[in-house]
């Protein structure tokens, strides 16, 4: 058989090494900037595109999509052709999903900064942006399957089946989650609303782990760790279990992040079964890893990228055992709203993700410019700087989300709360010191890694054009029989639809009950919309990021009862597009602000924006003066109350022509409540809006009426 002579494209996989670095350095940064203002908010420098509201969304969507993503599609682009024997389908393609990648990122960076949010977490990014988003991704969906096409290998090896399971999960999930009615050029509202919107949310969100920070690193985990150790994977049959039961288990794991939440219990407990039910898979993945290495550990001693590859995979083997336990539900109540959940996603994200690309830097980037590495005891040094550094960061957030817990849940012997919430922020700052130089060690890590990837690149010549040779892939003509299994590897569109079907299940098992069955969702008579100054108010908490510390949503304990007032109920939240239940309290939880047991004057709530520790010594929030000055942007009202009511919020029929004068007796009568306070304020400030919508928390569901006794 004649051997065809090829060449693999480098450049591309250059381009997305390269990016790789820069945007890890920036998220990189971005994270520490954020976790210093925790304990020292004046960090913040007192602007708003630098608080934590807005720099918080900035650090995850860059390490998520830029720092991991970037890497992803590097290791990708290397590793896909190498296994089929073929250089990509097109070249032109690969350089508009490197281009039009960059700029999404460019894109979210500026947008975010701006406060330009849809306040949904890892899907913050507006519907222009999203769009951008699914059009690149077909692009590389396109350019993958051609390359798969045209292989010259006929089975598919395991990497390519969880590259496929990626793509086609991360295109569902990016679709369904993203579906949102347009106000203007950079503001939506989310399609859905509520318990609804907070299950789409975290199915994605859950999910968006699974399959953009999870499946993908799995595929180059398959490809690079064999390749560096010289050993192949310990087991084939271990591979296919992994990569079916993940993909079909992970999906329905989402709803694990509501637990105690107004979501009905029967989603909660799916959840719940799932979550438990994914250690297997996980487990068997990270086994099939290390077990790889059996032999090899002198190899390991010796080699950077082997250290970097034990810990990665061990860190997943320690998250993915974590995850499942911080899902039931006597673990989730004393985790959730606390630093552990914090701490628990850093091993993941610093260990897995982070060291896994890093490892996979030191392999590609040497062998490209056809050298060797400038210096293993640099990237030994970066080893050691960052599994301490993980060290550091992590075992303080654990401590911390301990205490919160524990300290939110005592009561004295008389029956009140022993702590108020003050003091659980207060007494946990140590720990937040403590997990910023973690995190300044890690980044000094990957500043030395930068050096010395620049100083391997200096000393080798860069091969473009990477020349390869194999023999063309032949039709077979016998029917011998098969391992059925072997028999899915060599057709791709078949694995492609297959992944489509198995992760998909999950998914519309959950949620069509939730859309189609009015009992799941009951509605309350008391709760109205918003009328249009507490809409605007409430557009303004989203885009400083004030759900990011605060959560709305009380849970069924004895002690979130007596701090906040009575618990959540599903129908509260049929107007919300989007929810804000919240992930973390680093502050109080809000749902019942503006109640009459929690309600506090206008002016309170205006000092506290003005300065948080005049209302709250000791307060770790940010400064937000710029929202006493800024002016509200009344020409949006119209727009919004139409997209709401095409939402199906009842506002009457033609209300957007008459909604700015009712904004404005809203708004002066919040005017002259703070002028007795001798506040003089303007009620066209931004102020005014946010004072309106924090005080109308809560008042619509003590209005419910309560049963009464009938005495016979």
């Amino acid at each position: 058989m004649q051997v065809e002579k090829f060449y693999y494209d480098n450049k591309i996989v250059r381009a997305f090494g390269l990016a790789t670095i820069l945007f890890g350095v920036v998220g990189m940064l971005a994270g520490l900037w954020a976790a210093i203002q925790i304990y020292y908010p004046a960090a913040s420098l007192n602007l708003a595109p630098t608080t934590f509201g807005r720099l918080r969304p900035l650090h995850t969507n860059a390490i998520i999509f830029a720092f991991v993503g970037n890497a992803s599609f590097a290791g990708i682009y290397y590793s896909l052709q190498r296994l089929l024997k073929a250089r990509m389908f097109s070249d032109k393609l690969s350089w508009i999903h490197f281009w039009g990648w960059q700029l999404i990122i460019a894109a979210a960076a500026i947008t975010l900064l701006m406060g330009k949010t849809t306040g949904k977490e890892y899907a913050e990014l507006e519907w222009p942006i999203d769009i951008a988003i699914a059009l690149v991704w077909v692009i590389f969906g396109i350019n993958m399957f051609g390359t798969i096409l045209k292989r010259r290998e006929k089975h598919l090896y395991v990497a390519i089946w969880f590259y496929i399971a990626t793509w086609v999960t991360v295109a569902m999930l990016h679709i369904v989650n993203s579906i949102e009615i347009p106000v203007s050029a950079l503001k939506s509202y989310s399609w859905y609303a509520g318990v609804q919107d907070a299950l789409v949310q975290w199915w994605y969100g859950h999910n968006a782990v699974a399959f953009f920070l999870t499946t993908p690193v799995l595929g180059l985990m398959y490809y690079f760790l064999p390749k560096a150790a010289n050993r192949p994977v310990y087991s084939y049959r271990l591979s296919i279990i992994h990569f079916w039961a993940l993909i079909f288990i992970y999906i329905w794991a989402g709803p694990h992040h509501l637990l105690y939440t107004a979501l009905p219990d029967w989603a909660q407990s799916l959840g719940v079964v799932f979550s438990i039910m994914l250690i297997a898979p996980s487990w068997g993945g990270m086994l099939n890893g290390l077990f790889t290495l059996r032999g090899a550990w002198d190899k390991v001693r010796e080699d950077p990228v082997l250290k970097f590859m034990v810990v990665a995979i061990t860190c997943y083997g320690m998250s993915t055992f974590e995850g499942p336990m911080l899902s039931l539900k006597n673990v989730n109540a004393i985790s959730h709203f606390s630093d552990w959940t914090i701490a628990h996603v850093h091993i993941g994200g610093l260990g897995w993700n982070g060291f896994l690309a890093f490892a996979i830097l030191y392999y590609m980037i040497p062998k490209m410019w056809g050298t060797t590495l400038y210096s293993k005891k640099l990237a030994t040094n970066h080893f050691w700087l960052g599994t301490i550094g993980i060290i550091i960061y992590a075992v303080p957030l654990y401590w911390a989300g301990f205490e919160q817990s524990i300290m939110w849940k005592q009561f004295t012997p008389e029956g009140q709360l022993k702590f108020d919430f003050m003091q659980t922020v207060t007494n946990i700052k140590p720990m937040y010191w403590a997990r910023s130089i973690g995190g300044t060690l890690y980044l000094t890590g990957a500043l030395i890694m930068v050096y010395n990837i620049w100083k391997t690149i200096a000393k080798g010549r860069f091969i473009p054009n990477e020349e390869a040779e194999a023999a063309p892939l032949v039709k077979e003509t016998s029917h011998k029989k098969e391992y059925w299994h072997r028999v899915i590897e060599r057709k791709p569109v078949t694995m492609l639809v297959l992944s489509l079907i198995v992760v998909a299940i999950g998914g519309l098992v959950q949620m069509i009950p939730t859309f189609l069955v009015k009992s799941n969702v009951p509605t309350l008579a008391s709760v109205k919309p918003y009328t249009p100054l507490e809409l605007q108010g409430r557009d303004i908490y989203i885009r400083e990021g004030c759900y990011l510390c605060h959560s709305q949503m009380i849970r069924p304990f004895r002690d979130e009862v007596a701090r906040y007032g009575d618990y959540s109920k599903a129908g509260e939240f049929v107007y919300d597009h989007p929810f804000q239940w919240g992930s973390k309290r680093t502050g109080p939880d809000l749902a019942r602000e503006g109640s009459d047991k929690n309600r506090r004057p206008d002016s309170w709530h205006y000092n506290h924006m003005y300065d948080p520790t005049s209302t709250s010594p000791g307060s770790i929030m940010p400064r937000y003066i710029w929202l006493l000055k800024n002016k509200l942007d009344t020409s949006s009202t119209p727009a919004k109350i139409r997209a709401m009511r095409t939402l199906g919020v009842p506002y009457p029929k033609g209300y957007d022509q008459i909604a700015n004068a009712d904004l404005m007796k809203q708004a002066n009568q919040i005017a002259a409540s703070l002028k007795k306070d001798q506040i003089e304020t303007a009620p066209n400030k931004e102020i005014i809006a946010l004072i309106a919508y924090l005080q109308r928390l809560g008042r619509d569901i003590q209005a419910e009426p309560k049963p009464v006794a009938i005495n016979k």
